[in-house]
This record gives C-alpha cells, sequence and structure tokens, in this order.
C-alpha cells in the first residue's frame, strides 16, 4: 500500500495536470522525485526554510528584466508618477509586498495553512481560469483577514 503523502502528492499531480498548471506539476514531480531517489531528508527542510527565498528572489529577476534590458529607464520611472493609475498601481504594490510578508509568517506559523491555499488556488485555476500566482499572496491575504477577523471576535 502506498503511503499518505504518495497518494497526496498524486491527487494533486492529478489536479495539476487537469488545472494544466505546469508549476504545480514541476514542484510535486520534484518532491515526488527527491522522494523515491530517498533524498527527502537531507532536501525538504532545506527546501521549505530557503524556498521561499529563493522564489521571491526568481520572481525578483523577473520583474527586473525590462530595467536590465533597458525597456523600462529614468524617463518612464518620473513619467509613472504623473497619472492617478500609476500611484494605485504603486500603492498596489506596497500592498501586496505588505500582504506577502504576512504571507511568509503565517506559513511559517501556521504550514498546514498551505494545504487550503494550494487547494484554493488549484480550485481558481481549473474553474476559474484564474492565475496561480502561490499561496504566498493568498497567505498573505488570509493573514491580513484573520487579523481583521480576531480584531472583531
Amino acid at each position: 500500500m502506498m503511503k499518505e503523502p504518495y497518494l497526496f502528492l498524486i491527487l494533486l499531480l492529478v489536479i495539476g495536470f487537469i488545472a494544466k498548471n505546469s508549476s504545480l506539476m514541476i514542484a510535486i514531480t520534484v518532491l515526488l522525485i527527491l522522494k523515491i531517489v530517498g533524498l527527502e531528508m537531507k532536501s525538504f527542510s532545506f527546501l521549505q526554510s530557503k524556498g521561499i527565498n529563493w522564489g521571491v528572489t526568481v520572481i525578483t529577476i523577473a520583474v527586473l528584466v525590462p530595467i536590465a534590458t533597458g525597456e523600462i529607464g529614468f524617463k518612464d520611472l518620473s513619467g509613472a508618477f504623473k497619472t492617478p493609475y500609476a500611484w494605485i498601481a504603486l500603492i498596489s504594490g506596497m500592498l501586496v509586498a505588505l500582504l506577502a510578508k504576512g504571507g511568509v509568517r503565517l506559513l511559517a506559523d501556521d504550514p498546514q495553512i498551505t494545504t487550503a491555499l494550494v487547494l484554493g488556488t488549484i480550485l481558481s485555476v481549473s474553474i476559474f481560469k484564474g492565475v496561480a500566482v502561490g499561496p504566498l499572496i493568498g497567505a498573505g491575504i488570509a493573514y491580513a483577514a484573520m487579523k481583521i477577523f480576531s480584531f472583531f471576535t
């Protein structure tokens, strides 16, 4: 009989396939390979502790590529503050970064919440054709909602 982690990962792999979520499928495949090869003891705690930082670094690199290629320069930066939409985008970027900070804290303090966040992401991608931005922002939104909820209770 297969162990529960394998079954759970395979179920998520099938859901990722149905939802056409390549990031999820790649992540699950890597985890399954590490488990099958027997490297889970050495790699899982390392990945869990460093993975979010690596992901944020890769995303930051991707966001900064237009600056490195010259697509975005100082002229664009100064022009960006001339429209109300640019100010909305600036404030939104700041709020998302603050939400992600809360999300990192929530995932560190309550890792089982990751299951609900991943499931919510998968459902949104498969049912509503959403975009899987990962559990970090979802955790940040959940963190903010939990803080608001606890304030009123």
